[in-house]
């Protein structure tokens, strides 16, 4: 009876390692190294960071409606074009408002550029960064 157990609980655990290993792995991928993980948390890279990263992200509450304010360094020498927006969520992480268009920003080789925008509604509770950095 026990050998039957342990083949039944084996599957299980090698599907919850690789799982966590997968998502290990994809995390580890998704942002520059350069990105606090803390703040890659509110980042939704779209395809490869190609040396940006968002060193430091501010959010504040100002007459109940969410501010934030990121700062995008360019870690290569060679300047990048970066199209972002930012999806603001509802406190069961649904989005709120139609959302925000695209805008496009060129960071300098080694240089930083701040961004900045405030939430549509005072719903908004948390947000995410979306970028695509185009790669030269």
């Amino acid at each position: 009876m026990r050998t039957r157990f342990a083949l039944a609980a084996a599957p299980a655990l090698v599907c919850a390692a690789l799982t966590m290993t997968l998502a290990t792995s994809a995390s580890a991928q998704l942002h520059d190294p350069a990105t606090p993980l803390a703040v890659a948390s509110k980042v939704a890279l779209r395809g490869e960071a190609n040396s940006i990263a968002v060193r430091e992200m501010r959010i504040v509450r100002k007459n109940d409606i969410l501010v934030v304010q990121a700062d995008m360094a360019n870690m290569g020498r060679t300047d990048r074009t970066v199209f972002y927006r930012f999806k603001w969520l509802d406190n069961v992480g649904n989005q709120v408002g139609d959302g925000e268009s695209w805008k496009q920003m060129s960071v300098l080789g080694l240089g930083q550029q701040t961004v900045k925008s405030v939430a549509p509604t005072a719903a908004a509770v948390d947000l995410r960064l979306e970028m695509n950095v185009e790669p030269r």
